[in-house]
């Protein structure tokens, strides 16, 4: 399951880039590797905490409800589409700590930070082994001044800011989120104060992938039902544009999809995003 996937969001009724950064959309196939030179891991620790969330989007009132499920073939106008994969451990910086699920232990962010697998679903270690979320539990996301914020309906659009690290976890003296970086490397956001990991959130290992890149896609069921063949004509060049809807996500809501596909070289590699797509989507008989 995908639990919020695709940071980086457009969706129809909705202006502006809802987080900074190169947002490129797909041009029939997958996006192109970054030619960014690598960056220092500890400065990259700190972008994923205390990136400037920007310009917060316009987002037109939403209806109350998303609509009665698509029940015969149809063209659908208006769609994001967004991309999703298992985000690697390799990205990430922090102290590797034990989480329940689990009998390694492994870095911190990469587990609990909003890149990393509770938000994912699902990420590949640094053993090669590919571990996902078992339960989220009752929690809910917070922003980089620790403040709670829940995704809305327009896609992209938060309650209060963009996430930056599921419930518990560490706050420096100002209240806001930090975490401890590996070996002496110290802090990514100031000294934190406690450590409040959330213990109902909990993972466990994943032989393999249960998404297939270049042809699961994650979608609202209330309005595509599970197991929908879907076109998406800028897609054509993967599999003949065709997918199957395999997948659900928290902040997948209304006309937004999110392709699976292999994760990128670099962590500066955001994904193909698109909007005001037009896809087709044939229910399953």
């Amino acid at each position: 399951m995908v639990l919020g996937a695709a940071i980086v969001l457009w969706v129809s009724g909705c202006g502006g880039e809802t987080e900074p950064g190169p947002a490129r959309g797909a041009d029939g196939g997958a996006p192109k590797a970054s030619t960014a030179a690598p960056e220092d891991p500890r400065r990259r620790a700190r972008t994923f905490v205390l990136a400037s969330p920007g310009r917060m989007p316009a987002c037109r009132p939403a209806p109350a409800q998303v609509g009665p499920p698509i029940d015969r073939p149809r063209w659908l106008r208006g769609v994001a589409v967004t991309e999703y994969y298992p985000v690697p451990e390799r990205w990430f910086s922090g102290r590797r700590v034990k989480v329940p699920g689990l009998r390694s232990r492994h870095r911190v962010d990469w587990l609990y930070s909003a890149r990393g697998v509770l938000m994912q679903g699902e990420g590949i270690a640094l053993n090669g082994r590919h571990y996902g979320v078992e339960r989220v539990g009752e929690g809910t996301w917070v922003g980089r001044r620790g403040q709670r914020t829940v995704p809305g309906r327009c896609a992209g659009r938060w309650s209060d800011g963009w996430p930056v690290w599921f419930p518990g976890g560490w706050r420096n003296r100002d209240g806001q989120v930090t975490f401890p970086l590996g070996g002496r490397e110290g802090w990514a956001n100031g000294v934190g104060r406690g450590k409040r990991l959330p213990v109902d959130a909990t993972f466990a290992p994943r032989p393999k992938p249960k998404a297939r890149p270049g042809r699961t896609v994650a979608v609202d069921p209330d309005l595509i039902p599970r197991g929908s063949r879907i076109y998406i004509p800028a897609y054509k060049r993967i599999n003949g544009g065709w997918f199957v809807a395999e997948d659900t996500g928290g902040a997948i809501v209304g006309r937004h999809i999110d392709v699976f596909r292999r994760p990128p070289r670099t962590p500066a590699d955001r994904g193909g995003v698109l909007r005001g797509q037009r896809i087709k989507v044939v229910p399953p008989s």
